[in-house]
C-alpha cells in the first residue's frame, strides 16, 4: 500500500453492552465498508476512501488540507511556506510572539513616510514593554541571550542549547538565583548540558567565553547540580578526542588509535583522579606520534588549553600501560 494510503481500523468487542450510545455506534460503522464490512482506507492523494477488501469508492473529492501550493525541496518549502518557527525554550516567550520589522518598509519593499515611522517606532517600543512585562522574563531574556552566545562561541548545537535553557528555566522556577548572578546560573546550565549531551567542554574553555570566573562557574554548577538533582555523568576522555583530532587535522587511524589508549586505560584504572581533558590531550598526542603525524605537545595544548606538562605526565602514563598489556 502507497505511502499517501492511510487505514481505518474497525475493532468490535464481542461483549458490547446493548444500550450503548447509538452515536458511538453509527460513527463505529462508518469506519466500515458498507457492502462487505471490510477496513477502509483514504488515499490523501487522490481524495477518496475505499475498500481494502473488496475495493468499493466510499467517498471521492474529499477536502485537501494541505496547502495550495507544491514544493520540491527544503529550500523552496521554507520559502513557501506561511507558518512560523516551531515554539523553543531559547527565547524568553518561547517564540510566541510578535517581532515588528526594522527596515521601515511596507509589504512591497516601499519605503514609509515619516510619520508612519514614527508610528511603527512607538509600536515596537510598547511590543518590547509587553514581551518583558516582569522581572522575570527580563531575567529570562539576558541569561537565554548569554546561553546562545557562549554556545555559538564554543560551537555547541541546538540541543545542548535547548536543554540548558531548560535547566536554567528550572532553577529560577526553584529560586535559585537570589544571591547569584544571571550569568553565572547560565554558564552552569550550559556546562551542565553540554555534559549531559555527550559533548562536554573543560571549565576553562566554558570560562574563556563567559563574563564569570572560573571558581563562580564551577561552585555555581555544583549547587544547580545538587538542588535541581540532575543526573549528570562523569566526563569520558573519549568524548573530547574526536573534537581535538578535527582541530589538529589528525587521520581517522589516529583517531581510533587515541580510542584504543583510552580504553587501555580505563582498563588498568589509570584514569581514575585525572582530568579527563589532559587524558584526551595526551592520547591524542601519542596516536600521532604512533602513527607517524607530525603534532607537537604546543600545538595539542594550545587546542585542549591543557599545559604542556600535563600532557607530557599523562602521555607516559598511557604509554606505559599500553606497554604492560603488551608485555602481558
Amino acid at each position: 500500500m502507497s505511502e499517501n494510503v492511510r487505514t481505518y481500523t474497525a475493532e468490535h468487542a464481542d461483549e458490547q453492552v446493548e444500550t450503548e450510545d447509538e452515536t458511538e455506534t453509527s460513527a463505529d460503522e462508518e469506519l466500515r465498508c458498507p457492502e462487505c464490512s471490510g477496513q477502509l482506507a483514504t488515499d490523501t492523494e487522490h481524495g477518496e476512501t475505499v475498500c481494502v477488501d473488496c475495493g468499493l469508492v466510499v467517498e471521492a473529492d474529499e477536502i485537501d488540507r494541505g496547502p495550495e501550493w507544491r514544493a520540491f525541496d527544503s529550500r523552496e518549502k521554507d520559502e513557501k511556506s506561511r507558518v512560523g518557527a516551531p515554539t523553543t525554550n531559547m527565547m524568553h516567550d518561547k517564540g510566541l510572539s510578535t517581532n515588528i520589522g526594522w527596515q521601515d518598509k511596507d509589504a512591497y519593499g516601499k519605503s514609509l513616510s515619516s510619520r508612519q515611522r514614527e508610528k511603527m517606532q512607538r509600536l515596537r517600543t510598547w511590543n518590547e514593554r509587553f514581551r518583558t512585562r516582569d522581572s522575570k522574563e527580563r531575567n529570562l531574556k539576558q541569561a537565554l541571550g548569554e546561553i546562545d552566545r557562549m554556545a555559538s562561541a564554543l560551537g555547541l548545537p541546538d540541543n545542548v542549547r535547548e536543554t540548558a535553557s531548560v535547566i536554567y528555566r528550572r532553577a529560577l522556577d526553584e529560586d535559585l538565583l537570589p544571591g547569584r548572578s544571571i550569568e553565572g546560573v547560565s554558564t552552569a546550565s550550559l556546562y551542565a548540558a553540554a555534559r549531559q549531551a555527550g559533548t562536554p567542554r573543560s571549565l576553562d574553555e566554558i570560562a574563556g567565553v563567559s563574563r564569570v570566573e572560573k571558581d563562580e562557574i564551577a561552585r555555581t554548577y555544583r549547587y544547580v547540580v545538587r538542588e535541581l538533582k540532575l543526573e549528570i555523568q562523569p566526563a569520558d576522555p573519549e568524548s573530547y578526542v574526536p573534537r581535538f583530532a578535527s582541530d589538529l587535522d589528525l587521520s581517522d587511524e589516529s583517531e581510533r588509535r587515541a580510542r584504543q589508549l583510552l580504553e587501555t586505560a580505563k582498563s588498568q584504572g589509570i584514569h581514575s583522579g585525572k582530568s579527563p581533558v589532559g587524558l584526551a590531550a595526551a592520547a591524542v598526542y601519542a596516536a600521532a606520534l604512533l602513527t607517524n603525524e607530525k603534532v607537537t605537545q604546543s600545538e595539542v595544548s594550545e587546542v585542549a588549553n591543557i599545559s604542556e606538562v600535563t600532557i607530557r605526565n599523562r602521555y607516559h602514563e598511557l604509554l606505559e600501560a599500553e606497554e604492560g598489556i603488551a608485555m602481558s
